[in-house]
């Protein structure tokens, strides 16, 4: 294995303070917490925290700052981070109107911040939630009851931000996130495993000759695995699958093509010139598309493609708002 860090067992702490010391004009640490919160206060405006495992950068804290998240609680690298943790994140974004936390659907996530929410409502913090669950390809896998949340996560995280900047309240915001999520699909693929730093070893095997469709962001098992494909022949494979779980006929679509952590954006370009002819052909709109690495499997090299049917035109106009954050652009 060989990665730029020092030791593996610190190598999280060090990542949040790089951060933290690069972009200390957005976001700042919370003391003796691997919480990231933003530096701009919003009174009486809903607070969106969101998190989970390390590993993904930059998701999550890549997202704080305004117009995004308000705070971001930073596990292990692809485990939880604790009830105490997202305690303090709901804490630092609470500005008197709530607080709504958005979940990917992960179990220990999910246990974790429910956990969290108790706890804040002892303090008279409102909290609510919502699950992103926008991974097709299995419906029950490693980790999960149901399916994942994966890069479709990041669009919630955009749409809520606007919401929440506009200044509508909490129940307001659950609405929008309770309608929006099931208007997301993702799907992914992986040419390559990720190493995890403190494993020292790829978290699976594939042949230099081998694909695998339906890869979690963790590296948990997709539905199928043959032999290498064109990029063409990948898109396709995406788009046709996508299709069985969202009509495009007739709709208008936000695009994301996400690489996951190691794939050059060389190869995103080139997957997205095979993919959007094809989502267009099905007879749907692109009316909004985005690319480049926003929820990422450490270096794991592979790509994802994720959906997002706008039945809100609100949706387009907070994709479209400006935001101050680290990773947006």
């Amino acid at each position: 294995m060989k990665k730029i860090m020092n030791q593996p067992e610190n190598i999280v702490n060090e990542m949040l303070e790089g951060l933290v010391t690069i972009h200390d004009d957005l976001v700042y640490r919370v003391p003796n917490t691997n919480v990231i919160a933003r530096l701009a206060k919003t009174p009486n405006k809903v607070g969106l925290v969101s998190g989970g495992g390390s590993g993904h950068e930059p998701a999550h804290a890549g997202f704080v700052g305004d117009g995004m998240l308000s705070a971001a609680a930073c596990g292990a690298v692809f485990t939880s981070p604790s009830p105490d943790q997202v305690l303090e994140a709901i804490k630092v974004a609470d500005n008197g109107a709530g607080v709504l936390m958005i979940i990917k659907n992960y179990s220990g996530d999910i246990m974790n911040f429910d956990m969290a929410k108790e706890l804040a409502e002892l303090e008279d913090i409102k909290v609510d939630f919502i699950v992103v669950d926008d991974d097709i390809a299995v419906e029950d896998s490693t980790y999960t009851s149901g399916r994942r949340g994966v890069a479709g996560t990041v669009y919630v995280h955009k749409i809520l931000g606007a919401a929440a900047r506009s200044g509508l309240s909490l129940e307001e915001i659950k609405k929008i996130a309770d309608d929006l999520v099931p208007n997301i699909k993702t799907l992914g693929l992986a040419i390559k495993a990720a190493t995890v730093p403190e494993v020292g070893k790829p978290g699976f095997n594939l042949g230099d000759d081998e694909i695998e469709f339906g890869i979690g962001i963790h590296g948990e098992p997709g539905y199928r695995r043959e032999k290498m494909k064109t990029s063409q022949e990948m898109a396709k494979e995406l788009v046709d699958t996508l299709s069985r779980s969202i009509s495009f006929e007739g709709n208008s679509f936000a695009i994301l093509v996400n690489g996951m952590g190691a794939t050059p954006l060389m190869e995103q370009y080139v997957f997205a010139n095979d993919v959007l002819p094809l989502i267009e052909a099905k007879g749907a709109t692109v009316a909004y598309k985005k690319l480049g690495d926003y929820m990422t499997a450490i270096d794991m090299a592979g790509i994802s493609l994720t959906v997002l049917n706008i039945t809100d035109p609100r949706y387009l106009e907070w994709l479209d708002e400006s935001v101050t954050t680290i990773a947006w652009n």
